[in-house]
């Protein structure tokens, strides 16, 4: 007999083409996520999928479990959510602000999904650029906010890890660090640092970079947009420390260079900060779940936490 979990299984290891990243996605080990499958192709009596296959290849039963998947799947989520529903007989509210000016990538099409599956719960967004989110959330201002900096001070606050991404140096591909794989943050002492326009003790690049080495930039300068801080690095007119997911577009276009901070390169955590009392509710986990596919399906570099 089929079970949801072995589709939604299937289905993941589709969507990543990586038996390490679906079973990361499930919160499995690799091997309990290959004893699964072993136990799906006994049980049918053929392979799913070739091993080892690159990029992976599916079987032709393999290819019609997963048309079942596409079909079942989200009906099975609609009623899961109608459900909830009929239980709860009220309608919620999410009051969101994000800390993070690249997050709008990959949170309007969440948004836009999660709007679609819950019409009845009020949404709003708002800039958490310019005031404190995380203390609004205390006060029960917000109901959400998109951090990459925990404030364990705060009481009552639950962090939700979203997805981990690292942290890169873009560069202009004619400037004289373009040749490096990685960067020392001695490398950065003569350079503009070029950034959003937000407190410092908000920023890894100085936060787990510079200022533990003792480095200071030559100068930082600032931009509010994405594009605009990507546009200044490309021209020669600094360098700009940004998520690995929002430097993809531009790196593959041929704009800009990528490098790691250090030889390991810096990596963070992106989270969901709710109020524990908020933390069970149903169309909360669901725009949490939202969130996370939408991330996996559309941004690149990123891993499970």
């Amino acid at each position: 007999m089929l079970e949801l979990r072995q589709l939604r299984a299937l289905s993941l290891l589709r969507d990543t083409g990586s038996m390490v990243r679906a079973a990361e996605r499930l919160h499995l080990t690799q091997s309990a996520l290959s004893h699964l499958f072993r136990e799906m192709e006994e049980r049918h009596q053929q392979a799913l999928f070739v091993r080892k296959s690159r990029p992976l290849r599916f079987t032709s039963a393999g290819l019609r479990l997963l048309q079942l998947a596409d079909e079942v799947l989200p009906r099975v989520a609609l009623a899961q959510r109608d459900l909830v529903r009929l239980g709860s007989g009220r309608a919620g509210r999410l009051n969101i602000a994000i800390e993070c000016h690249s997050c709008y990538q990959w949170l309007m099409p969440t948004l836009d999904e999660y709007r679609d599956n819950w019409p009845e719960v009020e949404l709003d967004l708002s800039s958490g650029f310019h005031f404190a989110p995380l203390p609004a959330l205390v006060r029960g201002d917000l109901d959400l906010v998109v951090t990459s900096n925990p404030d364990t001070d705060l009481n009552g606050i639950h962090y939700e890890p979203l997805f981990g991404f690292e942290m890169c140096l873009g560069v202009s591909r004619k400037h004289a660090l373009a040749g490096k794989t990685w960067v020392e943050p001695q490398d950065l002492e003569r350079e503009v640092q070029i950034t959003y326009p937000v407190e410092r003790e908000r920023l890894d690049i100085f936060q787990r970079f510079l200022e533990p080495a003792g480095v200071e930039p030559a100068e930082v300068r600032t931009a509010e947009l994405t594009v605009m801080v990507v546009q200044l690095a490309v021209s020669g007119r600094g360098v700009c420390a940004l998520p690995n997911w929002a430097l993809h577009e531009y790196l593959q276009k041929g704009f800009i260079v990528q490098l790691r901070l250090g030889q390991q390169g810096l990596w963070s955590t992106l989270y969901a900060a709710v109020r524990e009392d908020m933390r069970q509710g149903a169309y909360l986990e669901d725009f949490l779940q939202t969130a996370r596919d939408t991330c996996f399906a559309t941004l690149k570099g990123i891993r499970a936490v």
